[in-house]
């Protein structure tokens, strides 16, 4: 008898929740960068912030803090995957009376359970530095589940990378990119404190719009314009490396090795 989807789903993400509650490695990149980050800006550069824009910038910072500890986990899981392929652990999965792409579901929804649970620790962490939601007190549920959907997004990409011959090197490179474009949001500094030249490639990146609609919901600005325009990135490259991944995950499935 064949399992339904869902449940297939819940339950493979369980198994990789409860193998991170073994190996807290993983959970760690997720909460260790974004923690230490607010609290060296607080103790170090926030004063200087304040005196040279006055504001502190934390509904920008925990955004940008929350989404990098998302990818990073995400990359870092990434680097099961190879072991998990070179075990036979996916062609096992693949024969299985379970609908094929279930694994890789599983694998999208505990990405989104860890990158929840990480978000609800550092916007305490924030909140206990100063950040306030400045509008509606539940703008704090969609400023929560917008590092959801980047991350599920993301791990797709991760997905289709990590089964490749070149996975190490690859995903290597993609956690680099991942931070490279975290920093470069406006959530460290303000977009004008960047070089000229820098600016219109900040604003034009797909993270920009995912920490302004983060921020504008922090500070009780409109966040719609920024939430559609994120939507539009995250709708495009999941169209893009969802196909990917799971030909790539199909592939090292059916071989026993990597696509």
């Amino acid at each position: 008898m064949t399992t339904g989807p869902f449940t297939t789903t819940a339950i493979l993400a369980e198994r990789m929740v409860t193998h991170w509650r073994r190996n807290p490695v993983i959970p760690m990149q997720s909460l260790l960068l974004p923690t230490l980050l607010l609290l060296t800006y607080h103790l170090v550069v926030s004063k200087s912030m304040v005196q040279l824009t006055g504001t502190h910038n934390l509904s920008a910072l925990v955004p940008m803090c929350t989404v990098a500890g998302a990818m990073m986990g995400a990359v870092g899981a990434g680097f099961q995957l190879p072991t998990e392929r070179d075990s036979g652990l996916l062609s096992r999965f693949w024969v299985q009376p379970v609908q094929r792409y279930t694994f890789l579901a599983g694998t999208l929804a505990a990405e989104g359970v860890r990158t929840l649970g990480a978000g609800i620790i550092i916007v305490c962490v924030g909140m206990g530095l100063g950040l306030r939601f400045e509008g509606h007190p539940l703008a704090v549920v969609p400023f929560l589940l917008i590092p959801v959907l980047v991350v599920v997004v993301f791990a797709t990409i991760v997905a289709s990378v990590a089964v490749t011959r070149q996975s190490t090197a690859l995903l290597t490179v993609l956690g680099g990119a991942a931070i490279g474009l975290s920093f470069c949001t406006g959530g460290f500094a303000p977009v004008e404190l960047f070089p000229s030249w820098l600016q219109p490639l900040i604003r034009l990146q797909p993270l920009t719009p995912v920490v302004e609609s983060m921020r504008a919901l922090a500070d009780g600005d409109a966040a719609a314009p920024a939430m559609f325009t994120g939507g539009i990135w995250l709708v495009a490259l999941l169209a893009v490396f969802g196909p990917l991944a799971a030909r790539g995950y199909r592939r090292a499935a059916q071989s026993g090795g990597a696509g």
